[in-house]
């Protein structure tokens, strides 16, 4: 989250961290909570993600805190922090994530270190889950639908630093991670109006806070060219990635899936006005701009049909 200003206007409509947090508050949380909040709910410096500050106005943001910061061990209370999360998400609002913010560190580390720190983390997370990788999603992070799950759930992860300093948007004053479920983004698609109206807003914000233009990585679930796991850890500048870089997550372990929906027509292949191809879950309203096709089947044989007839998932 980004620094403080030393003359922080503080938004009256303001959470009680206590209301909002998951499980036991550390000494070290409270005053943690406050200057996240600060961040968050600025008068002065709009922070970025629209979406976080109506979570945090509306109290349907979530608080857990990790009373350790590199080890595993440390890292224990973390998994049952995000199954209550998960199991109450739904009932609080679709503007909600859970903050979970780690015990603070005598002196920063570097990127690197933090990098590496972030993804182990969520390689623990999938040791430790109880519940198998959803059969819909890919296993792969080099495919255009993978996104991180736990219990279940699809994840869209953030990782905010003490050591992101042109990139405010991605500070904190210590080693911290947001999930948002992608359940949340749901008719926010690019190809909406609200979708598209709300990234319009958000890369502006992002203009004005960070002194650094938004990351390259930055992009649209779905998309040909985007890759969810490049958004999760952001560097400090735009420096281009290696050209063979791999996700990390999966370094050297895999997942254990979970067994395919039997039901052969519960995926449908849509089209959008610009002829670009995807696939759609069946029963779901579309998004504006988008049809049918009448391909249904699984959503493995519709994107196989996708790239049969060579037009490619949008």
């Amino acid at each position: 989250m980004p620094e403080n200003s030393g003359h922080t206007k503080r938004n009256p409509r303001r959470t009680s961290p206590a209301a909002v947090t998951i499980g036991e508050t550390p000494e070290w949380g409270a005053a943690s909570a406050e200057r996240f909040f600060d961040s968050v709910l600025s008068g002065t410096d709009l922070f970025p993600c629209t979406f976080a500050v109506a979570a945090a106005r509306k109290g349907t943001l979530r608080l857990g805190y990790v009373d350790g910061t590199d080890r595993p061990d440390d890292w224990s209370s973390l998994p049952d922090l995000l199954r209550r999360y998960l199991d109450e998400y739904r009932s609080l609002d679709r503007e909600t994530s859970l903050v979970v913010l780690f015990r603070p560190e005598d002196e920063p580390a570097s990127m690197d270190v933090y990098r590496e720190r972030f993804w182990s983390v969520l390689r623990y997370l999938v040791a430790k889950d109880t519940q198998p990788w959803p059969a819909e999603l890919p296993a792969d992070p080099d495919d255009l639908m993978w996104e991180f799950a736990f219990g279940g759930t699809p994840i869209f992860v953030v990782c905010n630093t003490p050591v992101h300093s042109r990139r405010r948007s991605r500070h904190a004053d210590q080693f911290m991670i947001t999930f948002q479920p992608r359940w949340v983004f749901e008719g926010l698609e690019a190809d909406t109006p609200r979708g598209a109206a709300a990234r319009r807003t958000i890369r502006a914000r992002l203009r004005r806070y960070d002194a650094v233009a938004p990351s390259p990585h930055l992009g649209s679930y779905g998309d040909e060219d985007n890759r969810e796991w490049r958004q999760y850890f952001l560097d400090d500048d735009n420096t281009p990635s290696a050209p063979d870089e791999r996700c990390p997550f999966h370094a050297g372990r895999s997942v254990t899936r979970a067994a395919p929906a039997p039901a052969p027509g519960s995926w449908s292949v849509v089209v959008n006005e610009a002829g670009r191809y995807s696939v759609w879950e069946t029963g779901r309203d579309l998004p504006a701009g988008w049809r049918a096709t009448g391909t249904t089947g699984t959503r493995d044989g519709c994107l196989d049909h996708i790239a049969q007839a060579g037009q490619g998932p949008a």
